[in-house]
């Protein structure tokens, strides 16, 4: 059948088979877009590159200019409602998808498959508006390969020329402009916001919440994606002390965690008074994928800012990091942990760290006047600590289908369900030490990793989202407690996460071996981890440290340019003398009777390029007479320099060239033509 169908293919007309690629490449560098296209947008695309497919294939003729303008008019009136605009990323995104389909429809002739070649070469360009993964720019690589194929294909307009041998000259055309695209992506000066991708490129993207009600880090640990990716340049922290903080929730509704304040937009870098660390620094670098939030996550605790560039970065008064500005594209930053602190709250702040919303889990508060009834005269962590044994001991489940919890959560965690996830666990645990009396707070962030065995790095998922608590206990400040650790210690300490199910495909590799589905999974991620390190995050500080590593003291944006400048004008020189090389080796006496044409041409004697010197001085003497009687004795001579036996030439090259350039040329008159011989 496919057999059958290649030759139907080579049987059609030149302009069908040409037409037919055409739409499938256009079809190709849209595709990528179908999730971020409204869905009439991508069925109208659709639905009109087949008709075209079908009308080319059918000989059929392209339907008028009215049904083109009506179909256009619709398109915008649908983007109007919407995108509320015709302007912006999304609403211009949607419009250039239907004019390159729409432009098909007028595929009459050349300069309409031109227009259609450079709206695909911008449409590809969108495709990156959206995502910058490697899958994205490799298939970019095949789109771009597809249209220089048949732009190639559109300048060989004789016979039916084989689209294999147009792909071969795109693929060499690629070829060998891929130095300077390598050139000018390291040394190009990215000076924003000229440089990089838009800001709103990763706004759909985000991991936790600036909120938690119970069940949302429980989604989150659907969500297989990689977080971040840590390497650490010391000796890796065991699993159970991997917590990285993000945000702090210490107010409680009844219903929903919020944090304590809003964080303003101008913050200062200055680390609060009473963070006290002790012991070696643990220092790591960490590549954050965009989460359009503000935050940095840092395992607790630092006490130095995270070196982000080009973001100013701060500390609040719950030991969270947070950037000027949302992130909304691949951020390194390096830090400095310790796993060895204290941390404490001014005195007057702690009261907002007991209160709890009236008439909301009775029962819970019964549980909590019990067992500090039970517990008299322990301190907050022997009331934690026999909380965290109430959970070993009760018969509590760690699991991602609790069910949906009511108005009273932690009533329905203790005494009802007993299962639930961490944010659910964390949850009730606060709720119970606040009603102890004990000042206690949720904080949310990423627990754990796993080492890619292919590059080094820890890879942090969001399936590692995770909720503790902390608690304050005096002369020692906020205390760190997990009790999710106390219902499934796996969870915390050796990487035993629960399962999700997986796609076909790698249920099957992984059915028939484990050890290849992981393999494989490794060697992919470390791939994109390359493309992020080396592509995605290559900035000007990166760019700068090249510039030190070849000798620049303190180097700047400027000196990136002079750098680029020096080299684009070397290049032009090895290109000049590489021409000047090439001259040499070509004969001096063709170039010499070729200089004589081209001052013939000039005085309006056209003559062919296979006319010998007799014959030139001939047509010469004939149409400029004794004006030309000095022209035709060089041109005997010439003649004869190169046919005369040795010995009786008549001067050299070098005197032939010195005549040459004193001869009085005839004036130029009414142009003639010398028949070719």
């Amino acid at each position: 059948m496919l057999s059958a169908l290649l030759t139907r293919l080579n049987a059609l007309p030149r302009d069908t088979r040409d037409t037919l690629f055409l739409l499938v490449v256009v079809a190709w560098v849209v595709m990528p877009q179908v999730n971020n296209l409204p869905w009439w947008c991508t069925g109208l695309t659709a639905g009109v590159l087949l008709w075209r497919a079908r009308l080319a294939w059918t000989s059929s003729p392209l339907p008028g200019r009215w049904w083109l303008l009506g179909t256009l008019a619709v398109t915008i009136v649908a983007t109007l409602i919407t995108h509320k605009t015709v302007l912006g990323r999304d609403a211009g995104v949607t419009l250039i998808v239907v004019l390159v389909a729409l432009k098909t429809m007028e595929l009459r002739a050349r300069r309409d498959a031109f227009v259609i070649f450079f709206l695909s070469f911008f449409t590809m360009l969108t495709n990156f508006f959206f995502s910058q993964s490697l899958l994205t720019a490799a298939a970019m690589l095949v789109a771009l390969l597809g249209l220089l194929t048949a732009l190639v294909n559109a300048h060989m307009p004789v016979g039916k020329p084989p689209l294999w041998h147009a792909a071969k000259i795109a693929g060499g055309m690629a070829l060998l402009g891929a130095p300077v695209m390598a050139v000018m992506f390291v040394l190009f000066p990215r000076v924003g916001p000229l440089w990089g991708i838009p800001g709103d490129a990763m706004s759909g993207r985000s991991g936790l919440s600036a909120s938690m009600r119970v069940g949302n880090i429980a989604s989150l640990a659907l969500d297989d994606t990689i977080a971040m990716r840590i390497k650490f340049e010391s000796t890796v922290p065991r699993q159970n002390q991997l917590y990285f903080r993000g945000p702090v929730f210490s107010r409680f509704d009844g219903r929903e965690w919020r944090p304590l304040r809003l964080q303003g937009p101008n913050l200062r870098n200055q680390l609060p008074s009473n963070l006290r660390v002790a012991g070696e620094p643990v220092k790591y670098e960490i590549t954050l994928e965009p989460t359009n939030r503000p935050w940095l996550f840092v395992m607790d605790a630092a006490a130095r800012a995270p070196d982000a560039a080009n973001y100013t970065v701060a500390m609040t008064s719950e030991l969270q990091w947070l950037t000027d500005r949302p992130v909304t594209d691949i951020l390194r930053y390096k830090a400095e942990s310790y796993t060895d602190f204290t941390f404490g709250s001014p005195r007057s702040a702690l009261q907002e760290y007991i209160e709890l919303p009236a008439g909301f889990n009775p029962r819970t508060a019964e549980l909590a006047a019990k067992m500090r009834d039970d517990n008299y005269g322990k301190d907050a962590i022997g009331m934690a600590t026999a909380a965290l044994q109430r959970l070993r001991d009760g018969g509590y489940l760690y699991t991602l289908e609790p069910g949906t919890y009511g108005e009273n959560t932690a009533d329905e965690f203790w005494f009802d369900r007993k299962e639930g996830f961490c944010e659910h666990i964390a949850s009730a645990f606060v709720i119970l030490m606040r009603n102890m009396g004990i000042p206690a707070r949720v904080v949310t962030g990423y627990q754990g990793g796993e080492r890619n065995g292919v590059d080094g790095f820890w890879v942090v998922r969001q399936s590692d989202a995770h909720a503790w608590a902390e608690i304050w206990q005096q002369g020692r400040g906020w205390v760190r407690v997990d009790p999710t650790a106390a219902v499934s210690p796996g969870r915390i300490g050796s990487l035993q996460r629960l399962q999700l199910p997986q796609g076909v495909i790698a249920s099957a590799i992984g059915s028939v071996s484990p050890d290849l589905a992981a393999s494989l999974r490794a060697g992919w991620e470390a791939l994109n981890n390359g493309w992020n390190q080396w592509v995605l995050n290559y900035t000007q500080s990166r760019q700068l440290n090249l510039l030190k590593d070849i000798g620049f003291e303190s180097p700047s944006w400027e000196d990136l340019s002079y750098v680029l400048i020096g080299l684009i004008v070397f290049v032009s020189l090895c290109g000049a003398a590489w021409t000047l090389w090439e001259r040499s080796r070509h004969d001096p006496w063709l170039r010499l009777l070729w200089h004589a044409r081209r001052e013939l041409h000039k005085a309006g004697l056209d003559v062919p390029a296979t006319t010998p010197p007799r014959q030139m001085a001939n047509a010469a003497t004939e149409r400029f007479g004794a004006a030309a009687a000095a022209l035709r004795d060089w041109l005997l001579r010439l003649e004869a320099l190169r046919y005369a036996p040795p010995g009786r030439q008549a001067g050299s090259l070098a005197s032939l060239q010195r005549d040459f350039k004193q001869l009085a040329w005839p004036k130029a008159g009414p142009q003639r033509t010398v028949p070719r011989t």
